[in-house]
C-alpha cells in the first residue's frame, strides 16, 4: 500500500484533487492548501462518520466529528472573504480549533476505525493545524484583496448576455 493511500482504498489526496469541480478550483480561495487539505477532510470523514453512527455508542461521536471537520473548510471560507486581516485571522483561528476539535475526535474514535486508518486522519488534520498559525499571524495587520475579474479574463466576461465560458 502507497503511503499516502487510505487503508480502506479510497481515494488518495492526489486522485481526490482530480473529483474536485473547477467552480471550486477556480475560486482564489483554492490556492490555499490548508483549505484544500480542509476539504478532502470533510469528505475523508464522510464514510468515517457513516461507520461511527452504525454503532449506537460512537452516533453523537460521529455527528460532532463531521461538524468540526465542516467548519475547518467553512471557516477559512468565509475569513478569506473578509476585507481585513484582523477580520481574516479571527476566523481562521476558529479553523484552527475546529481542526484541533476534529483531531480530538478521531482520536476518541479509533477504537471502532482502527490504527492505521487513524492514524493517517490525525496526520491530515495535523498537517492542517501546522499551516494555520503561520496564515494567522500573517493576516494580522494587513490587509488581501481579491483580483478585480478572478473567474474570467476580463469585466467583459461578466456583462450582461455574455455566457461567460
Amino acid at each position: 500500500m502507497r503511503e499516502d493511500q487510505d487503508p480502506q482504498g479510497r481515494l488518495t489526496f492526489e486522485e481526490w484533487l482530480t473529483t474536485v469541480p473547477g467552480v471550486i478550483t477556480g475560486d482564489s480561495l483554492w490556492k490555499i492548501r490548508a483549505y484544500q487539505l480542509a476539504l478532502f477532510a470533510c469528505d475523508t470523514g464522510w464514510v468515517d462518520v457513516t461507520t461511527l453512527i452504525r454503532d449506537r455508542r460512537t452516533i453523537s461521536l460521529g455527528d460532532q466529528l463531521y461538524r468540526a471537520l465542516g467548519s475547518i473548510s467553512a471557516n477559512l471560507a468565509e475569513g478569506y472573504s473578509r476585507g481585513t486581516g484582523k477580520d481574516r485571522a479571527r476566523f481562521y483561528e476558529y479553523a484552527l480549533g475546529s481542526a484541533r476539535e476534529s483531531r480530538d475526535w478521531y482520536f476518541k474514535a479509533r477504537l471502532l476505525l482502527g490504527p492505521d486508518l487513524t492514524l493517517q486522519r490525525l496526520t491530515l488534520l495535523t498537517d492542517i493545524i501546522r499551516l494555520l498559525p503561520t496564515m494567522i499571524h500573517n493576516q494580522r495587520g494587513r490587509t488581501i484583496r481579491e483580483p478585480d475579474t478572478p473567474y474570467g479574463d476580463s469585466a467583459s466576461d461578466a456583462s450582461p448576455g455574455n455566457s461567460g465560458r
